[in-house]
């Protein structure tokens, strides 16, 4: 399905964008978004903090469920799944803790990690019946 795959990969790069922008509530990423020539977002940081982030991971993990259910891979559901969940949590209830800032990076890098992967080596089905629709002899990961 090449639209879960566009879900996910535009809730990846929107929520790094989404985070680029906010120079104030992340240094290092305000930094290198300033330096990548995105320092005129700034004054959309309370939109990209209060509903691009978050519309933005809410889509990669819904991409990643929807992949989850037409593949079967448990393992890159997890993966793809962690980055976001990571994100939603420390955009609301974890918010208030110093190491929060720390547990965003994490989940955005995962994201982002876990969307260059997919784009690298896309998903196949997991069943039985797939086996005959191998391309190349390539197997499916």
């Amino acid at each position: 399905m090449q639209l879960t795959g566009l879900l996910e990969n535009t809730g990846a790069l929107g929520s790094l964008t989404a985070a680029l922008g906010c120079a104030s509530c992340f240094p290092a990423l305000g930094s290198l978004g300033a330096a990548l020539g995105l320092g005129f977002l700034a004054q959309f940081e309370g939109l990209f903090i209060n509903t691009l982030l978050p519309v933005f991971t809410s889509l990669a993990l819904l991409a990643n469920v929807i992949a989850f259910v037409s593949h079967r891979r448990a393992l890159r559901m997890l993966l793809g799944i962690a980055g976001p969940v990571l994100v939603l949590l420390t955009l609301y209830p974890l918010w208030t803790y110093a190491w929060s800032t720390w547990l965003l990076y994490a989940g955005i890098a995962l994201m982002l990690f876990v969307a260059l992967f997919d784009l690298l080596s896309p998903p196949g089905k997991a069943c039985a019946s797939c086996e005959s629709e191998q391309v190349e002899g390539r197997p499916y990961v």
